[in-house]
């Protein structure tokens, strides 16, 4: 069992930044792909990245890349969301999840949060 907390979202400001984070329980964080989605009002949820167990990264779609960095710390279970350059359309609610393989599918994951709000003001 994992449990999946999100933190780190709020207000800012077009080109400004952001920090997520989500911190998990269980000793097994580390053989856990992490991943992070995001649902803005009325659209499904949308994939944003994923980290192996590794550390290694992945993103999608190519409206963040170079924008939004996923890291992980498995000694302290938490993963993390740096967002730059915000833009008003990555307004969202942003949830992390867990899950034993890596993929862009919300169906993969076993694990949920409860989702931050992130809104980027024009």
């Amino acid at each position: 069992q994992v449990q999946l907390v999100e933190s780190g979202g709020g207000l800012v400001q077009a080109g400004g930044s952001l920090t997520l984070s989500c911190a998990a329980s269980g000793r097994t964080f580390s053989s856990y792909a992490m991943a992070w989605f995001r649902q803005a009002p009325g659209k499904e949820r949308e994939f944003v990245s994923v980290i192996y167990w590794s550390g290694e990264a992945k993103y999608s779609p190519n409206s963040v890349k170079g924008r939004f960095t996923i890291s992980r710390d498995n000694a302290k279970n938490t993963v993390y969301l740096q967002m730059n350059s915000l833009k008003p359309e990555d307004t969202a609610v942003y949830y992390c999840a867990a899950g034993k393989s890596v993929s862009a599918l919300r169906g993969t994951y076993d694990y949920w949060g409860q989702g931050t709000q992130v809104t980027v003001s024009s």
